[in-house]
């Protein structure tokens, strides 16, 4: 049992790492699974503490993640428009132009979503840069936090 439960645990951790830039799944959550399971095993254990901590953590970058990218569109002069225009942006671009495209997209549909709102050229680009950097700062927070897990993971099987 404790095979499966290590083996499903790094699959989690992979997935979790994967989830900080694929919007689509909750990276964060995931990883902290993968840490679960890995205590779950007879010979693997981690403080309660510890799990109490990163869980919280967990909860944390994952409201957070939903949060940052509209913050930043708003921080930068966006309308609700902007906002919407960069979550769509991000799915359309991911789908059509895969990892690049979730880049690409938020920036373009924030900056498309301001234009449709009325805004001159030079604040629809301000939007549209503050979107991307919301974007970008959760990515960076969602990895740094799925390197923590995967470091504590691997860490504890050695």
């Amino acid at each position: 049992m404790d095979c499966i439960l290590i083996v499903l645990g790094a699959i989690m951790m992979l997935i979790g790492i994967a989830g900080a830039v694929l919007p689509v799944l909750p990276g964060p959550p995931l990883s902290f699974l993968g840490i679960l399971l890995l205590h779950f095993t007879a010979r693997y254990q981690f403080s309660t503490k510890f799990l109490i901590i990163w869980g919280i953590a967990a909860a944390l970058l994952f409201v957070l993640d939903n949060l940052i990218p509209v913050w930043g569109t708003k921080k930068f002069g966006g309308t609700k428009l902007g906002v919407w225009g960069s979550i769509i942006g991000l799915f359309a671009g991911m789908i059509l132009l895969g990892p690049l495209g979730i880049i690409v997209g938020t920036f373009f549909g924030a900056f498309v979503g301001e234009l449709a709102a009325g805004k001159r050229t030079q604040q629809a680009l301000q939007a549209g840069i503050g979107s991307l950097i919301g974007f970008l700062a959760g990515t960076i927070l969602k990895l740094i936090y799925g390197g923590m897990m995967a470091w504590y993971y691997f860490e504890k099987l050695t």
